[in-house]
């Protein structure tokens, strides 16, 4: 169970912002206007500020889900709210490498990983669909094993963390520090927004954290062993993810 931090927020913008535990229950309209004066609070904090401000407002409602790229994320939080429940999605086609830096985290940082899987196996999945359904049906692929499995993970949480962040790719130059997330009924918190791959560094550096071998030896974005490939220098980072398929994203965040 998370222990919530009771310190104070963060005046230095006023973040307190009581509202957003109630968006679920209101208009689509009065909903934009409270995630609206959200943002507004939040843009331009620190990662730090958004996580103690996600930590207060939610208490134990609040999950983290991590691919396990980097381990930002899970540091964060376990900082302003130590216990927190870290979902991480066992698509049963991880790099051992992945599930290495999942197993460090579970190890040395002070939060609860939760190892999620889908409800078939990868050989009851070929059974039902056939083999590599990643190659012929990448979508159903991911919904299958990461979708529709996170989705199922949020029962009953108000609020969700990711590391998304808006020099990543095109598609997520705008995403906002606070939105709602449809999909899961819930909101969607993305305190590293406007990080670059430097201040990811510097952090990683700054705390000594544990990283994913992968990221070193070529793979700047890492997902499923299957769909993922080493990226040549100076490439798009996320040019590795699905190559040759003409997709982007697993659907999770779309």
């Amino acid at each position: 169970m998370t222990v919530v931090d009771t310190r104070p927020v963060p005046a230095i913008r006023d973040i307190r912002t009581p509202r957003v535990i109630e968006v679920r229950y209101l208009s689509q309209a009065e909903r934009g206007e409270v995630l609206a004066e959200v943002n507004a609070a939040l843009e331009g904090a620190s990662a730090q500020e958004i996580a103690r401000w996600a930590a207060h407002h939610f208490g134990d409602k609040l999950v983290i889900a991590s691919s396990m790229q980097d381990t930002v994320i899970p540091h964060l939080f376990g900082q302003a709210a130590p216990g927190v429940d870290v979902v991480f999605l066992d698509t049963g086609y991880h790099f051992p490498e992945t599930l290495a830096t999942r197993d460090e985290v579970r190890r040395r940082f002070p939060v609860t990983v939760l190892n999620i899987t889908p409800r078939q196996t990868v050989a009851e999945q070929d059974a039902d669909y056939g083999p590599r359904l990643h190659d012929n049906d990448p979508d159903l692929c991911c919904f299958l094993r990461k979708v529709e499995p996170l989705a199922a993970a949020m029962d009953g949480r108000h609020a969700w963390v990711t590391g998304l962040r808006r020099s990543e790719s095109p598609a997520r130059a705008l995403t906002p520090v606070v939105s709602w997330d449809p999909k899961n009924d819930m909101v969607k918190v993305c305190p590293l927004v406007d990080w670059t791959d430097d201040d990811v560094e510097a952090y990683q550096v700054e705390h000594d954290l544990p990283r994913n071998p992968l990221i070193a030896a070529g793979y700047p974005s890492i997902g499923c062993a299957p769909c993922t490939r080493k990226v040549a220098p100076g490439a798009d980072p996320r040019s590795g993810r699905w190559a040759g398929k003409g997709k982007v994203e697993c659907g999770i965040h779309i």
